[in-house]
């Protein structure tokens, strides 16, 4: 990445500092680090002749809230308390993001970037300029943790229920458009009672009561042939009878002719009778044969209506009342949820003002112990004020704005000089007063920020040796609840660091590239102090100056650390 080519960076707890020259890569680090937590990047950041740039971090989760959180945002569990993420850039412009070698989204890298470290650094990447944020610092500030999260559970809640109402609302207008539609359709196939296979059962009785006059000449004609006219079938197998029974006494064999004969002659009488009651019950019916020609128009135009043969109308049919069940029940689902919503839309409001009272009861004891630690980082005439806000909501319950942060809008104001008027923090300029002001809040919700990694870049911004001391105090303090980092140019700040690592710039091979370094023993730490008090002009009585402000700077810290063993 740019001057860096290889670099690794072992971050213990506590309060670790940043230094070195101005160019020799510090920002260049914290940019790393911002890409290691899902800010945005370019190809630009790559090292010249290389292809790829790759940030590699692992995370220890101590806390199991902590966890959990990150497990809900990657909806699955981890296998152990640590996490490693992982950022790629390459020259083609593209961009990859991965947790424990598994792809993951850069937007979902970034949601687990903002509640693993705070980075304060320029002025725009401040969370501390947003006024959600503010009110969220609030309500860490007074406990408000539990009353915050059931305002924002009951919003969820009713933000879904109104998601559904208007879903179902958009489509009431069509869907009772469906509803008459459907209706109209199964009364009109009630009426008609379309029945299976009927098309074909009235094809062939058509036909049948078409063709009568030829059905009953045909009946006659099987009478007239086998029985009424002059040499007849059962006239000649009388005949053949008669001979049969004659030579049988001459050959007995011919008595099984005689008994087909008979049979046979049984059955064309039978077949006589039922032509002739065929015959006879044959009339012509025009009515019943209008009937069925209007009864077939109507089903052939219902399958051309429907545009389904009559068999697949007749399945329709039978699936309407399901389909208006379903419909009319989605009516009776939008009243229940108008109750609903009602319902929960009161229990919001009443969880927000109750939230809102809790506020005002803290919001000035925010401010006043922020400015107090504002004193002691040389803004003694700064004033912190709390802008607490309530907007009234709306009594209607599906368009009154309740967030799930509740009714309130909340800025903290400074006025960082006399006489001058208090200002939002996000209109503020200097970038020292406001990583001061950061500082100060951190101090004070030390022990209940959730977000346990902080870096601080340019906190020492226009600030001299006598404030960098107290600066320094602040870190190492906030250094016994979080791990923090800070880059620093003032050795009255880096004496405080538990942790020193040394930022510098070297020559290899004709190419510049950006190191870090642990400071481990106190001879390097003297040093480096020494370079950043007179730089090549240091002297031994530089290094004895340096020894002087690390020693101090560690009896201080002590004592800080016995005190709060005590109050524990």
């Amino acid at each position: 990445m740019a001057l860096i080519e290889d670099v690794r960076v072992e971050l213990n707890p506590g309060f670790s500092a940043w230094t070195g020259e101005t160019g020799a890569g510090k920002s260049l680090l914290l940019d790393a680090l911002g890409l290691l937590l899902g800010e945005r990047g370019s190809a630009e950041m790559i090292r010249n002749q290389m292809n790829e740039l790759r940030v590699t971090g692992r995370f220890e989760l101590k806390r199991p809230e902590l966890k959990a959180q990150i497990e809900t945002i990657l909806d699955q569990p981890l296998g152990n308390n640590e996490l490693i993420l992982s950022r790629k850039l390459q020259k083609s412009g593209s961009s990859k993001a991965y947790f424990d070698e598994i792809p993951i989204s850069v937007t979902t890298l970034k949601k687990i970037g903002t509640i693993l470290v705070d980075i304060h650094g320029q002025q725009e990447n401040y969370s501390l300029l947003q006024p959600a944020y503010q009110l969220k610092i609030l309500d860490l500030f007074g406990n408000l943790r539990e009353p915050r999260q059931l305002v924002a559970q009951k919003y969820r809640q009713l933000k879904a229920l109104r998601q559904e109402f208007q879903e179902l609302s958009a489509a009431q207008e069509s869907r009772q458009r469906e509803i008459a539609l459907l209706t109209f359709e199964q009364e009109e196939l009630n009426t008609i009672q379309p029945k299976v296979d009927e098309l074909n059962q009235l094809y062939q009785e058509r036909d049948r009561w078409s063709h009568v006059q030829n059905l009953q000449e045909f009946a006659q004609s099987v009478t007239d042939s086998l029985y009424d006219t002059e040499g007849s079938a059962i006239e000649q197998i009388g005949r053949l009878l008669k001979d049969a029974h004659h030579w049988q006494a001459i050959d007995p064999n011919l008595e099984e002719l005689s008994t087909h004969l008979n049979h046979l002659n049984s059955e064309i009488r039978d077949i006589v009778h039922w032509a002739r009651n065929y015959g006879e019950k044959l009339e012509s019916n025009p009515e019943r044969l209008e009937a069925i020609e209007k009864r077939i128009d109507i089903l052939r135009k219902l399958e051309m209506k429907y545009k389904k043969p009559l068999n697949e109308i007749i399945a329709y049919q039978s699936s309407l009342a399901e389909r208006l069940s379903l419909l009319e029940q989605k009516e009776n689902n939008l009243d229940e949820l108008r109750r609903n919503i009602q319902k929960e839309f009161s229990e919001l409001k009443q969880l927000a003002q109750s939230l809102s009272a809790a506020r005002f009861a803290v919001a000035e004891r925010l401010a006043s112990t922020a400015q107090g630690h504002l004193t002691d980082l040389g803004m003694p005439f700064a004033k912190i004020e709390a802008n607490l806000k309530t907007i009234p909501a709306e009594n209607d319950p599906f368009t009154a704005a309740i967030s799930e942060d509740g009714c309130d809008q909340f800025e903290l104001m400074l006025c960082p000089n006399p006489g001058e008027p208090s200002m939002p923090l996000r209109k503020i300029a200097s970038g020292g007063e406001l990583s001061r002001t950061m500082l100060a809040l951190k101090t004070v919700l030390a022990t209940h920020d959730q977000i346990s990694t902080l870096v601080f870049d340019e906190i020492d911004a226009n600030v001299g040796g006598r404030l960098g001391d107290i600066l320094g105090q602040k870190l190492a303090k906030l250094g016994q609840t979080h791990q923090v980092i800070c880059v620093t140019h003032l050795p009255q700040v880096a004496a405080y660091a538990k942790n020193h690592f040394s930022i510098r710039k070297r020559l290899k091979s004709k190419r510049t590239s950006t190191t870090i370094h642990p400071l481990i023993e106190d001879s390097d730490r003297i040093e480096e102090l020494a370079n950043m008090l007179r730089g090549e002009s240091r002297s031994e009585t530089t290094r004895q100056e340096a020894r002087e402000m690390l020693e101090n700077a560690r009896k201080i810290a002590e004592k800080s650390t016995k005190q709060i063993s005590k109050r524990e």
